[in-house]
């Protein structure tokens, strides 16, 4: 697995932008928690991409430095063993925040925020839609690229036995299948929608035949 660097220079300028007082080693510690050996998918290249895809929806955003802050953390914590994952993502988020010196009421949204990439609720607007709709903006890109998601999140899971891995994999991907609109905003539906369908269709039929 080749890790790819995370841009300080641009975590430092949104902290600036938030008039964050934050501690100096934030920074490495968020990069040594997104470079741990047994992440496969959920590593340094997949906050690369959500911040490439916030980047195109920036305008789009009511509080673009709360959904930036949120997209830097809300991976920070990942565990395949441990249902926490998000929460305890969105708690280093919050203290980062409020230690840091930012009001209630963003270290609040934030945290809705990371708690939304649980993926049990659907929120239809505002910047938790677009949260979510870059979570999963890996959904729908070029087959290549989703196809080496799934074997990357088959590592991260290595430690399940395959019947029950495939299992609960595709009845994962075949809920996200039953939505109307697995995005919730109209510019991610144009651009990743169909593909994303088509991408999970062949994947499902991939699981099922073992």
């Amino acid at each position: 697995m080749t890790l790819l660097a995370l841009p300080r220079d641009r975590w430092n300028a949104l902290i600036g932008r938030m008039a964050l007082a934050v501690p100096a080693d934030a920074f490495d510690q968020i990069a040594a928690a997104y470079s741990e050996g047994h992440r496969a998918y959920h590593t340094t290249e997949h906050l690369l991409e959500c911040l490439a895809e916030f980047d195109g929806c920036r305008d789009l955003c009511e509080r673009a430095d709360e959904v930036e802050f949120a997209l830097w953390l809300h991976d920070a914590v990942y565990k395949t063993r441990s249902s926490d994952s998000e929460l305890k993502s969105a708690e280093w988020a919050v203290k980062l925040l409020t230690e840091g010196g930012a009001d209630a009421d963003a270290a609040e949204r934030v945290h809705a925020m990371i708690m939304g990439t649980l993926h049990t609720d659907h929120p239809t607007e505002g910047d938790g839609a677009l949260m979510l709709d870059i979570d999963l903006s890996i959904l729908g890109r070029g087959e290549e690229r989703f196809d080496r998601y799934e074997a990357d999140v088959r590592r991260e899971y290595k430690w399940v036995p395959g019947p029950l891995f495939r299992s609960k994999r595709r009845g994962m991907l075949e809920q996200f299948l039953e939505r109307p609109f697995l995005y919730a905003t109209e510019r991610f539906r144009r651009l990743y929608e169909s593909q994303a369908r088509a991408n999970l269709t062949r994947s499902i039929e991939r699981l099922a035949r073992g």
